[in-house]
């Protein structure tokens, strides 16, 4: 029987082979093949590459996206030719995995010039996990990197949320960094074909300045190398930062430094360190670690990491024989000079610190529309009160846009807008047109622990006592402690639940606590401000609420409430899972001795990454159902 199938299967793949003596590339597409499976181990493929991938997706990709997947519909099953038989014989390949290994494997040839393939069969299964861990570490950081340089500038100034007919290419660089000025002049001059324009802000970033400036949106300046080469010229090296996903092209708040924790595990010491720098650029010229570096984010910051990645990135770099120790230290205490100037001149002034309470909120300090958002995004919004006025959407729109129009309901709705947008967690039902007014858990447990990381940070590092250069003020670690006892207990006193053994945000206009159960009720573990008691009270219940199949959820679907076509649902709540609130709680639940809930809530979320990459042709997807 063998011998005979042997035979049938050379004569079969004789007869199907190019006349021209051309690479084959596919034999006999079909979803049952004919070729014994014991024939196929260990063979080395020999494949035309263009020939392949147009049969492929010819075959595969029923649904046109230039990916298979498992929701394609082809049989999923190819012949490939081997290379010992000079092409003659063929070895079956079948499932979508194997098959976009394939496609990467051939594209990859195809972008160093090759015309023909040559790939172990076994390469074709490999385990996804190996898989994601090297595409990760060798090419999806690489696709994620920008810099604001020469070479770099044209793709970071498109902004595909800025839909503009008459847009162009606008660079945005703070009044007294003269070094960046001339810097951008000079490639404005040297790239006359993009019609860059190069803008200096005002010493004084108004909300009536920006709200000004929306219809000319631009990317603004970050940090940059500057520093005098053997010649006595300036040179000018803007640093290399990281972006969430591979359609933005500026650095971004708080996925920064989730970014960077990756990046560190990776070695990629560098790069997470310009980050921080690029945060302590934008403190020190636009006055907060911005939601992210456009025009219309200068008047919004996003949750604060900076002094827990601060820490991160120093330990890496003393770790390393890269670093100078001395160089080091000063690049510590410069940092930690920008996280102090946040604290004080973002999270405990106004309008985001309440102190009736002792805690902070959300609160940006722009005004009317948020720009960035694409077209018809508020219709529903604008309908009623366009309509009160007899005139279309668009037309009341440009006009409240240019302050024309007056309407303090309108305006209270985009205040928490804007809030919501700065939180991180935009959209959620949490925070829906209360944002503003919310002391949530999230935000002070962030704030606690940097009264906690500049405390332990003064001790450890600077003998207890700081003095910031710029303004001489003196901090003591104790004084930091202090601010840290303060706010636990207003955490304690306003968001803790005692009943429900959760935390929940506190409403301080309407001075009671929000009944939105949400998974940031564990971020207190990862500051470290919750009691024993009351971590294993939350653990109970928290695992009870938010642990699902594939992780942790968002919120619960009692919380988020009834979806219909009027009230649709939102990307932050139940049933989404998103990365950010998995690690926290990870680190929190480690941090109080959970390390096996912890390892099983890791274990739930990593499966549902893998099975989607698996399932979805490499894809590595932003929030999960």
């Amino acid at each position: 029987r063998m011998s005979k199938h042997y035979a049938q299967h050379e004569a079969e793949s004789r007869l199907a082979t190019p006349v021209n003596g051309s690479v084959p590339a596919l034999q006999g597409l079909r979803r049952r093949g004919s070729v014994d499976d014991k024939l196929a181990s260990g063979r080395m493929l020999m494949i035309n590459i263009e020939e392949a991938m147009a049969a492929v997706l010819a075959q595969e990709d029923t649904n046109g996206d230039y990916r298979i997947t498992i929701e394609d519909t082809g049989p999923k099953a190819v012949n490939l030719p081997t290379m010992n038989s000079d092409g003659y014989r063929h070895v079956e390949i079948r499932g979508w995995y194997p098959m976009m290994v394939l496609m990467r494997e051939l594209e990859l040839a195809r972008s160093e010039g090759k015309s023909v393939c040559y790939i172990n069969e076994a390469e074709l299964f490999p385990n996804p996990v190996d898989l994601l861990g090297g595409m990760i570490s060798e090419s999806f950081w690489d696709g994620l990197v920008r810099c604001m340089d020469a070479k770099g500038i044209k793709t970071i100034c498109a902004d595909p949320k800025n839909s503009s007919p008459d847009a162009h290419p606008i660079i945005y660089v703070p009044h007294d960094d003269e070094p960046a000025f001339t810097y951008y002049t000079r490639i404005a001059r040297e790239l006359a074909d993009l019609n860059i324009e190069v803008v200096k802000l005002p010493v004084d970033i108004t909300p009536e300045y920006v709200n000004s400036i929306n219809n000319k949106a631009g990317i603004l300046a970050l940090a940059a190398d500057v520093s005098t080469d053997a010649s006595g010229n300036q040179t000018y090296k803007p640093l290399e930062f990281v972006v969430p996903g591979g359609r933005f092209n500026e650095q971004y708040g708080w996925d920064s430094y989730f970014e960077a924790l990756g990046l560190l595990v990776d070695g990629r010491i560098q790069l997470a360190k310009n980050m921080v720098d690029n945060f302590a650029y934008e403190i020190k010229h636009y006055g907060k670690i911005l939601n992210a570096n456009r025009s219309y984010y200068l008047t919004r910051s996003q949750p604060p990491f900076l002094t827990d990645m601060i820490i991160r990135v120093y330990d890496a770099m003393t770790s390393s024989d890269e670093y100078d120790d001395e160089e080091s230290f000063a690049w510590l205490r410069r940092s930690f000079e920008a996280a102090i100037t946040e604290y004080f001149d973002v999270w405990m002034a106004k309008p985001r610190y309440n102190e009736e309470t002792g805690l902070s909120c959300y609160y940006t300090t722009g005004t009317r529309m948020p720009p960035e958002t694409e077209p018809g995004h508020f219709h529903q919004i604008i309908k009623p009160y366009a309509d009160k006025l007899g005139i279309s959407v668009d037309e009341y729109t440009a006009m409240y846009g240019r302050e024309e129009i007056s309407e303090p309901e309108l305006d209270e709705f985009f205040v928490h807008d804007r809030a919501v947008r700065e939180s991180g967690h935009d959209t959620s039902y949490r925070l829906e047109r209360r944002c503003a007014h919310l002391a949530t858990i999230d935000l002070n447990s962030l704030l606690y622990k940097y009264e906690i990381d500049i405390a332990d940070s003064l001790d450890a590092f600077f003998g207890g006592r700081f003095v910031h250069s710029a303004t001489g003020r003196e901090t003591t670690s104790d004084e930091w402690r202090e601010r840290a006892q303060v706010r636990n207990r207003s955490i304690d006193r306003y968001l803790w639940n005692e009943e429900k053994g959760l935390y929940y945000d506190y409403d301080v206009k309407l001075r009671e606590q929000s009944v939105y159960e949400s998974v940031t009720s564990l971020w207190p573990l990862w500051a470290g401000c919750a009691t024993d008691r009351q971590a294993e009270r939350l653990v109970r219940a928290a695992c009870d609420k938010f642990e699902e199949a594939g992780g942790l959820v968002s919120g619960t679907e009692e919380s988020r409430g009834v979806i219909t076509l009027e009230r649709p649902n939102r990307q932050w709540d139940f049933p989404y899972g998103w990365a950010p609130h998995q690690i926290m709680a990870w680190y929190g639940l480690y941090r109080y001795g959970f390390g096996e809930v912890a390892q099983r809530h890791a274990y739930r979320w990593l499966y549902t990454i893998i099975l989607a990459f698996y399932n979805h042709s490499g894809t590595v997807v932003e929030k999960l159902d």
